[in-house]
């Protein structure tokens, strides 16, 4: 079974931009530390208040497991109202 990657793009509210960074400072630590997860890397992308992570998974169940963890949980909880509308998941798909 081949590695699974992800790529997630997270906007902030106009004015939190530092909490979301922070909590997803947080959250990159806890994550890497994860069974099955080979690279998570957080970036400050060049339009305003946005956040992208990209990932690496063994594999889909490891994902699975990721998205329900606590730390995951309470990153959502602490983000709050915070994000601008719903992060942009996408799972990809090498073509070559």
């Amino acid at each position: 079974m081949s590695e699974l990657r992800v790529v997630a793009v997270l906007t902030a509210r106009s004015g939190s931009a530092d909490v979301i960074r922070d909590v997803l400072l947080a959250l990159v630590t806890a994550t890497r530390e994860e069974e099955g997860c080979i690279s998570y890397e957080l970036f400050a992308s060049d339009a305003p208040d946005t956040f992208v992570t990209v990932e690496t998974w063994r594999d889909a169940a490891d994902l699975d497991s990721h998205l329900a963890s606590p730390h995951l949980a309470a990153a959502i909880k602490a983000t709050g109202d915070h994000f601008a509308g719903q992060p942009a998941i996408h799972q990809l798909t090498p073509l070559s």
